[in-house]
């Protein structure tokens, strides 16, 4: 089951949640619209709001040995005081450059930014079993995409563009792993905003309209086209950035996701721009859709999803 309802103006801001009690009503809402009786819950937090870090660690202490040697030198790898964060790990595998030692990653981030979720689920109803990190869920979704693309069994380069309201996030793959994430303010709310100041209409009522049409016949030339225009410039700034600041000169594909992906023309134009195969994500592709979901909305939604599967995908153990 999949459920989607829209969240009130700025009751979350750059994806931090600013109004708990309204987006712990949503949450109600969606909850009871799914018809899932499903109490516990996967959420994720930014990657802005994370500090992670790669460690090693000798790889005959047992998990609550490693657990009590993190809370002992966690102040090396964390500039805010200990007891203002939380902190997890997980052991990725031997070091390569040490086989008596393990490749260990420390994620921390603030408890506030995991304290307001709970806040919010716990109005819904809801327990917060799992709190994730963004681009971890977004690694999880992308492997339902990978099959999607021709990659001649050579480990690809993949640019993840998700557009979401406000902000937009790049995340580049390499071989299935993060190698980049950017956060920058810009978003299908500009869209949105465009639409309510040009045509009169309420916030709620420019919304609908971008998602349904019915708009002045100026909409397509005036509206829209600037609108992608801007959106195709931020992809190709925030790869450039990427090319600045890391090994790569180029990457294999370019994948859209968020409400924004699904402009019509949009895939195409991104695709001219950067010269990079360019496709909208959809990681229920290859999925068999149950009968009590609408198999159309899903499609609709699917690219603002990724994080939303990536987490369903997450194990609770």
């Amino acid at each position: 089951s999949y459920a989607v309802e829209p969240l009130p103006a700025n009751a979350v801001v750059e994806k931090n949640i600013t109004d708990v009690e309204a987006v712990g009503e949503v949450m109600k809402r969606v909850a009871s619209k799914s018809r899932s009786g499903v109490k516990q819950v996967a959420v994720a937090v930014s990657g802005s709001a994370v500090i992670t870090k790669l460690i090693q660690m000798d790889g005959g202490l047992n998990e609550f040995e490693m657990e009590d040697q993190i809370a002992l030198e966690a102040d090396q790898y964390i500039p805010y005081p200990l007891d203002e964060v939380a902190i997890d790990f997980e052991v990725q595998g031997p070091s390569e450059n040490n086989p008596d030692q393990v490749d260990v990653l420390l994620a921390a981030c603030r408890k506030e930014n995991v304290d307001i979720r709970e806040d919010a689920l716990e109005i819904a109803s809801l327990t917060t079993k799992v709190v994730d990190v963004e681009a971890y869920a977004l690694e999880r979704a992308y492997a339902l995409i990978e099959p999607q693309l021709d990659s001649q069994g050579e480990e690809l380069v993949v640019a993840i563009v998700d557009i979401g309201a406000t902000m937009t996030t790049l995340s580049v793959l390499a071989g299935g792993k993060t190698v980049y994430t950017r956060e920058q303010i810009f978003g299908g709310k500009q869209l949105t905003e465009e639409i309510q100041r040009r045509y009169g209409l309420s916030l709620e009522e420019a919304g609908l309209a971008k998602k349904q049409g019915g708009l002045p016949d100026d909409y397509e030339s005036e509206v829209l086209t600037p609108f992608r225009e801007a959106v195709v410039q931020q992809v190709a700034r925030a790869l450039q950035f990427f090319f600045g600041a890391s090994q790569y000169n180029a990457v294999d594909y370019v994948v859209l996701a968020g409400g924004t992906a699904s402009i019509q023309g949009l895939t195409e134009m991104v695709e001219e721009k950067t010269g990079t195969p360019t496709m909208v994500a959809n990681p229920f592709a290859d999925m068999a859709v149950g009968s009590k979901v609408n198999a159309s909305a899903l499609s609709n939604d699917a690219p603002s999803l990724m994080i939303a599967c990536g987490l369903a995908m997450r194990s609770f153990d």
